[in-house]
């Protein structure tokens, strides 16, 4: 079983917002450059309030998070958040790793014997 400091419910939120292409873009552009919600809206055809919700998402999930600059909100990529998910995904790799090589060990040990001592 896979064991992390992240409730079931945070990685819902983690992975549910990274299933969205607009919000897995905001989340490099802002990993480039921080950039204002205004700054974002400008690069996608729908409207300013599509992407404060796609951002909204993303700051719930703990992807991002927005600073208040004047008049202008910055939304910052939250880096650990995503070692978190990255960390996850290598746990379930390993477990999957791990399977396969049980795998590998049932069917050797399950070879007729004439199979067995023949070299591929």
């Amino acid at each position: 079983m896979v064991v992390l400091n992240v409730s079931a419910h945070e990685i819902d939120r983690i992975f549910q917002a990274m299933a969205d292409a607009t919000r897995r873009d905001i989340i490099t552009r802002v990993m480039v450059r921080e950039q204002s919600v205004s700054a974002l809206a400008a690069l996608y055809a729908m409207s300013f309030a599509a992407v404060q919700k796609h951002v909204a998402v993303l700051e719930r999930a703990g992807l991002v998070g927005k600073e208040r600059h004047g008049r202008e909100q910055i939304v910052q990529a939250k880096p650990e958040t995503l070692r978190r998910a990255a960390q996850l995904l290598d746990a379930y790799e390993e477990i999957w790793h791990d399977r396969a090589e049980r795998m590998v060990g049932i069917l050797t040990e399950t070879q007729p014997i004439s199979e067995k001592g023949q070299k591929s």
